[in-house]
């Protein structure tokens, strides 16, 4: 710095964040370090809505020589400032929910129930506006438990309070791959302060539900740990009633079947996470984190069944004990590089969840009376996700630039396995319709430019994906199939402001959309005592459209929006039953 200058910095008062930068201060030439180097803090104040209330004291330091001895104490800067409980940005509204009383003691499904734009069903599953199609990502990066259907038992067993803000995306830019829907990223918390802490939580309800977490860091000056271990007891109550009606066109057999079912499922959870951050030097570190979590139930389920045809009704029992088991392990490694107006992150990670359904069961017959059946049944699942990104982004007279490359190799084995027992010698005969085992591997590499700009009331962001998608379903018994596809992806985001408390909005995004791997399924599938279903190898991913416009006005105390969204989708994939 040079001397005589003040060390305090402020920024245009248009811009609305709160910031807070460290850096280092040395006598003489900025271009020369002294032997002595002295740190100042610099804070960037900026209006706030009415009834916000800002206490600043502010200090200048400059490179003085040392305090001697009788000498005041320097002063210190305190600022206190409400932070926002939502922000809107160009591609995404974020929510904090980090004072969220459901998320103190909930999970991560509460949370995000609790979240506007985004609908949770009781049985996990997620909606954003409407739109089903719905990629989940902690920190930004997908992971292999939140990325297929065990994702809804992931998101019930997920602490809540782990989560420090949740980001709802509803029309990705190009730097996302959102596979043709809407994003909701879950950002974990993150406190870095200098010393060490520990904290312990737990809580109980009704039902012999409760829970027990630590967590603790140990942060000096280039060394960041941190973990968490939790214990849970937790269970969720689920009732299904359903009637199906049936016609065999060739015998003209007409019949039809009700089932109901109502079972207290509970579950026990086991989750563990380490991390490590490691400064190299004022522009690089390194960043190592690994996570585990471990779910296992044993819900007796007992489902009433009763089919009626000509010949009469049959009512029976169908009992099943389970278990149910799934265990996620996941572990990343990031570089991160920020120079004069630059940012460059490269980041490994690998994640993988394996899961067990076992739907052995027991017929017991109420009429006619007649010997119980019994029959054993499994379905397993494993699924492994490896990542590689890189970003780099950089600022620019008016906006910024950003290009990344994007590598995934997922793989997904899927089993079945149907057999009757006798219940006299316990022999078993399998079904060979419907035991069956294929993998479905997906190898996806992107590369994205994006151009961001702002010009008085305008913020406009540009974007392009290339994408090249190659698929493989391999069935374990039978020949491959093979296909590949590659697209470029145009996005576009603009808003402008009205006023300082209000905005138009408009975003456009054309992208491909993967088919499910159950979609994929080249042989018959049991689902539950009466449904079968299959899939087919040969689907091609749909490719989508979609626009969206909107407004946003915000008040003392009341935000509102208004949106209306077309989506077009081609080589659409519907379910038939």
């Amino acid at each position: 710095m040079a001397p005589g200058r003040s060390s305090h910095a402020f920024r245009p008062l248009s811009q609305r964040r709160f910031h807070r930068r460290h850096a280092s201060l040395y006598s003489g030439s900025p271009d020369m370090a002294a032997p002595r180097r002295m740190r100042y803090q610099t804070w960037d104040l900026e209006p706030m809505r009415p009834g916000t209330t800002i206490f600043a004291s502010l200090c200048a330091l400059l490179a003085l020589p040392p305090a001697r001895a009788g000498e005041p104490p320097i002063a210190t800067v305190t600022v206190t400032a409400r932070k926002e409980p939502v922000v809107k940005k160009l591609d995404r509204t974020v929510y904090d929910v980090s004072s969220m009383a459901r998320a103190a003691n909930g999970t991560a499904q509460d949370v995000l129930q609790a979240t506007p734009e985004v609908s949770v069903t009781a049985d996990g599953h997620i909606a954003v506006k409407g739109n089903a199609q719905v990629t989940v990502l902690v920190d930004g990066k997908p992971t292999a438990a939140l990325s297929g259907d065990e994702r809804a038992v992931a998101l019930q067993t997920m602490s809540g309070a782990d989560i420090a803000s949740v980001e709802v995306i509803t029309n990705p830019s190009a730097a996302q791959q959102a596979n043709g829907g809407a994003i909701v990223n879950i950002v974990l918390k993150r406190d870095r302060k200098p010393g060490a802490r520990a904290q312990l939580r737990g809580s109980a309800a009704d039902q012999g539900l409760w829970n027990a977490a630590a967590s603790g860091d140990m942060t000096t000056k280039d060394l960041s740990v941190h973990g968490s271990l939790a214990y849970r007891h937790d269970g969720t109550r689920k009732s299904r009633r359903s009637a199906v009606d049936r016609h065999d066109p060739l015998s003209g057999e007409s019949g039809q079947t009700l089932q109901a079912s109502e079972v207290f499922v509970r579950r026990i959870v086991q989750n563990a996470a380490l991390g490590v951050d490691y400064t190299l030097s004022e522009t690089d570190s390194v960043s190592l984190s690994a996570r585990h979590d471990e779910r296992r139930s044993r819900p007796l389920l007992d489902t009433l069944n009763m089919v009626r045809t000509g010949a009469g009704d049959t009512i029976y029992h169908r009992i099943s004990h389970g278990p149910n088991e799934q265990s996620d392990d996941s572990a990343s490694l990031a570089y991160t590089h920020r120079g004069r107006g630059t940012a460059l992150k490269a980041t490994v990670q690998r994640s993988r969840t394996n899961g067990l359904v076992d739907k052995s069961y027991q017929d017991v017959f109420v009429a006619p009376l007649r010997a119980a059946g019994y029959g054993r049944g499994a379905t397993r699942s494993a699924r492994r996700l490896d990542q590689a990104t890189l970003d780099w982004s950089r600022r620019s007279e008016h906006g910024q630039w950003g290009m990344g490359l994007d590598l995934q190799d997922e793989v997904i084995d899927l089993a079945n396995y149907q057999a009757a027992v006798d219940p006299a010698t316990g022999v078993e005969a399998p079904d060979a319709d419907t035991t069956n085992a294929y993998a479905v591997t997906t190898r996806l590499a992107a590369a994205w430019l994006t151009r961001q700009i702002t010009h008085s009331q305008w913020q406009v962001l540009l974007g392009g994906r290339f994408e090249r998608m190659a698929l493989r379903v391999g069935p374990a018994q039978g020949s491959a199939l093979a296909r590949h596809w590659q697209a470029f992806n145009p996005s576009l985001h603009v808003k402008y402001a009205i006023t300082g408390k209000a905005d138009l909005t408009l975003a456009y995004r054309r992208s491909l959309q993967r088919p499910d791997p159950r979609d994929l399924n080249p042989f018959t599938t049991y689902v539950d005592a009466q449904n079968l279903s299959r899939g087919n190898p040969g689907l091609d991913p749909q490719r989508l459209t979609a626009w969206e416009i909107g407004t946003d006005a915000a008040g003392d105390h009341l935000n509102g929006s208004l949106g209306a969204f077309h989506r077009v989708s081609r080589s659409t994939v519907t379910d038939a039953r």
